[in-house]
């Protein structure tokens, strides 16, 4: 009979855990700081003895699973509308299941010896340092595959985007968003979302600033834009009002801004 011991099963599951909710961060873009992910990480590996120990049965330890992982998810990213919250939920479970065929695809791949799965739960009797390695290159491969995904999608409908703001001239890469139809809420004028460090010590007048909400798989917030003067997309004038969003955070791969597909951008 093979021996599980509770505090390798916890460290094991805290490693997943981590870079599973770090990944499902990276996808959806969520602002949120590493200590959150590593309570939550904290969370579920805390939760996973609870399944090994108690055999509740196929449905109610997948029941139990569901919502430890559900519970996990909301101690990362906090509070959200229900829909983002679902849209979180299935992003970590799609993440975890592509990470546990990585993992013991991976293991299989050395035969090992050690490996149990009770109550549906996969525990591992390996060491610390094979931990670290196999968690490493999940994290790598998971990483690799969500930039594919990117590039592929940008690589047909990056623009080269020229703007002025009050008399300063900025240029950069957009991608042509079709899901992005973000408005200035009062005017209704479309908004480019670009990241805040492109335009490097530019402060905007805050008579002219706009408070713009917006809704995302992330989450929901607010950026501050200001409309722009000029804007050029592929060397071609865009006429009516055009404004800028500045965004904090980092958007994924090279792209570093989101031209909403209102602007009728000829990409031919």
């Amino acid at each position: 009979m093979q021996t599980v011991y509770i505090d390798v099963l916890i460290f094991v599951n805290l490693a997943a855990d981590f870079v599973i909710l770090y990944c499902t961060k990276k996808i959806l873009h969520i602002n949120v700081k590493h200590s959150r992910v590593i309570l939550g990480s904290i969370v579920c590996a805390l939760l996973s003895p609870v399944a090994l120990l108690y055999d509740g049965g196929f449905f109610l330890n997948l029941l139990y699973g569901i919502l430890s992982a559900c519970l996990g998810v909301f101690v990362t990213f906090g509070r959200c509308s229900i829909e983002n919250y679902i849209k979180r939920a299935v992003c970590f479970f799609c993440v975890n299941f592509l990470f546990s065929g990585i993992m013991i695809g991976i293991y299989l791949l050395f035969e090992p010896k050690g490996m149990v799965i009770i109550n549906n739960v996969v525990y591992f009797q390996i060491s610390p340092v094979l931990l670290i390695i196999l968690t490493f290159v999940c994290y790598i491969i998971l990483t690799l595959f969500d930039r594919l995904i990117i590039s592929r999608k940008a690589g047909a409908e990056i623009c080269r985007i020229k703007v002025n703001l009050e008399g300063h001239n900025f240029e950069f890469d957009g991608l042509v968003d079709t899901g992005c139809s973000l408005a200035e809420p009062f005017s209704g004028s479309p908004v480019i979302v670009a990241e805040k460090n492109l335009f490097n010590d530019f402060v905007p007048p805050c008579e002219k600033l706009r408070v713009i909400p917006f809704s995302s798989m992330g989450g929901e917030g607010i950026i501050k834009g200001i409309k722009a003067r000029q804007v050029y997309i592929n060397g071609r004038l865009i006429t009516g009002e055009i404004y800028i969003g500045f965004c904090e955070n980092t958007l994924s791969g090279e792209v570093k801004a989101l031209i909403p597909k209102n602007l009728g951008v000829d990409l031919q």
